[in-house]
């Protein structure tokens, strides 16, 4: 965890995200995690997966707007990015953060950008998953969504955290409504009087959380690449019966590859969060900061570059 500390607090670092942006371009690192800078460049690769048989999750990245202007470019943004699911006809849902949308300027003008993009995809019978943030966002996320999930049932999902102590909480409330539910561990940095400081607790909590889900009437995507984790699910899943249908194991893109394919052969659905855009360097550290053999893969690139 010593190490996962150090890494997002340099990713505060300005200068440090900006000379990872570039050397990601130049070392060719950039697109091993994120699918293109643009919805162009993003669409052959969702097809790429989806002719794998693994489907999808787009988002566009960045977070943190001030702005109401940008605010309202995100949400074209991600209007403009469920039509091109529908024109491309690709299997991909798409997943966004709130602070995107202007939670941070206002929580109405959030609320009306996020309603714009569920209208939009209701349109389109497709799926917005509301990814998890920083925890002084939690609960105006959960607020939101559960205000959202009553207009828009079949077409919104959120996420809920493992490393949050308020989590089990949070599940025992939300999953009884037989919403979507994404868990996974957590990528910010939190103090210890919020979040689990030690891995092998939030691990812990991870598994806690998952079998609640499961027995619930919620819909469960498993998100994570720690296969004990999702050897457990497959255990558990076929000790209690639990429908193909009911759950889902999802991946970000560029990590276990491999195993992906071996979950499609247990006729599991898999779903690969496919990220693209500009403002990808947070992105990237967060994802070094999952692994250490990230950062060793990142070191070799720019040597080799």
């Amino acid at each position: 965890m010593l190490f996962r500390t150090l890494i997002l607090k340099l990713a505060q670092s300005e200068a440090l995200m900006n000379f990872i942006a570039h050397m990601g371009r130049r070392s060719g690192l950039a697109g091993r995690f994120v699918a293109g800078e643009s919805i162009e460049e993003a669409m052959p690769v969702v097809q790429e997966l989806n002719d794998k048989g693994i489907v999808t999750s787009l988002n566009l990245l960045g977070e943190e707007v001030s702005d109401k202007n940008e605010a309202e470019r995100s949400t074209q943004s991600y209007i403009s990015l469920l039509k091109a699911i529908h024109e491309n006809r690709v299997e991909s849902n798409v997943s966004i953060k709130l602070t995107q949308l202007g939670l941070g300027i206002h929580r109405q003008v959030c609320e009306k950008h996020l309603r714009a993009i569920l209208d939009t995809a209701r349109a389109l019978n497709n799926f917005v998953r509301i990814d998890m943030e920083g925890s002084r966002y939690t609960q105006d996320i959960l607020d939101l969504f559960q205000q959202t999930f009553s207009l828009y049932p079949n077409h919104v999902g959120v996420v809920i955290q493992a490393y949050l102590y308020r989590s089990e909480e949070d599940v025992r409330q939300l999953s009884p409504l037989g919403c979507n539910i994404r868990l996974c561990k957590g990528a910010y940095m939190e103090p210890a009087d919020i979040a689990f400081p030690k891995r092998q607790d939030v691990d812990r909590n991870f598994i806690k959380l998952l079998e609640l889900l499961l027995l619930s009437p919620s819909y469960t995507a498993i998100a994570t690449h720690n296969v004990s984790m999702i050897e457990h699910a497959h255990r558990f899943t076929a000790q209690h019966d639990v429908p193909l249908s009911h759950y889902e194991y999802q991946m970000v893109y560029g990590v276990g590859r491999e195993y992906q394919n071996q979950i499609i052969r247990r006729g599991n659905k898999m779903r690969v969060y496919v990220p693209f855009g500009t403002h990808w360097a947070p992105y990237l550290v967060r994802r070094l900061a999952e692994r250490p053999a990230n950062l060793l893969f990142l070191l070799k690139s720019l040597f080799r570059s």
